[in-house]
């Protein structure tokens, strides 16, 4: 299969998704929307990634290509192949099935437990870690099954249509390099400081972190294409 992902900022980069697709044969493009490159149309790819970014899903103003990004996913969500989103990506997409989607009460940034939801349909831990960095949160869509949640976000995750269509608040693709890379820049918006923002020198001091998250990330994505594709 052929992947295209959609990134937002040099900083919010596929980190630990780009390696497991090739070590599973696939191929992938990704496209650089923040630095002038267009989204793709639809049809010359197997599936569809939108990345995380620092802006909001509807901050035309300062990124008017959003607005052909929402379209693009307005489509995808049409029609039959596998879309998953992270972060901001799962953000536009939970907009674009008409969930609620704005400031969260608590920021949350670091790594926080993520409990799985009894109905979800997610083939994960009852209970397990996960990287978190936001402040914008968003609500369940109709008709989506939740992932689970956190101490500080009750909705971290959503599969809708079948599984067809997967949405992630939660980082399960964090790799040591690229949180370090996020680390050289500004937290996300309005998330200084509050109970669920821990500090910046201790987000990188556990590599096993890392170790653990990996086969989270295989399970997830693996159970995500097999209900695309079906």
């Amino acid at each position: 299969m052929h992947f295209h992902l959609l990134q937002h900022d040099a900083r919010y980069g596929p980190a630990r998704i780009a390696d497991w697709l090739t070590s599973m044969g696939h191929s992938h493009t990704v496209f650089h929307l923040h630095a002038g490159e267009l989204p793709p149309p639809l049809a010359d790819g197997d599936a569809l990634i939108v990345l995380d970014g620092p802006m909001g899903t509807r901050d035309d103003a300062d990124h008017p290509w959003l607005k052909r990004e929402r379209k693009l996913i307005a489509r995808a969500l049409n029609g039959s192949k596998p879309l998953l989103g992270i972060g901001l990506g799962a953000r536009l997409i939970a907009d674009e099935l008409g969930a609620s989607v704005g400031r969260g009460t608590f920021a949350e940034v670091g790594w926080h437990r993520v409990d799985l939801a009894p109905d979800s349909p997610f083939d994960l831990p009852e209970h397990f870690t996960a990287f978190m960095w936001h402040r914008d949160v968003f609500a369940l869509p109709d008709d989506a099954l939740p992932l689970g949640g956190s101490a500080a976000s009750p909705v971290q995750g959503f599969a809708w249509d079948a599984g067809r269509v997967v949405g992630l608040l939660c980082h399960l693709e964090a790799t040591h390099d690229s949180l370090a890379t996020l680390l050289e820049g500004p937290w996300p918006h309005d998330a200084a400081a509050g109970p669920h923002v821990q500090a910046r020198e201790t987000l990188l001091d556990d590599p096993r972190r890392f170790v653990l998250l990996a086969p989270l990330l295989d399970r997830l994505l693996s159970q995500w294409l097999s209900r695309g594709s079906a």
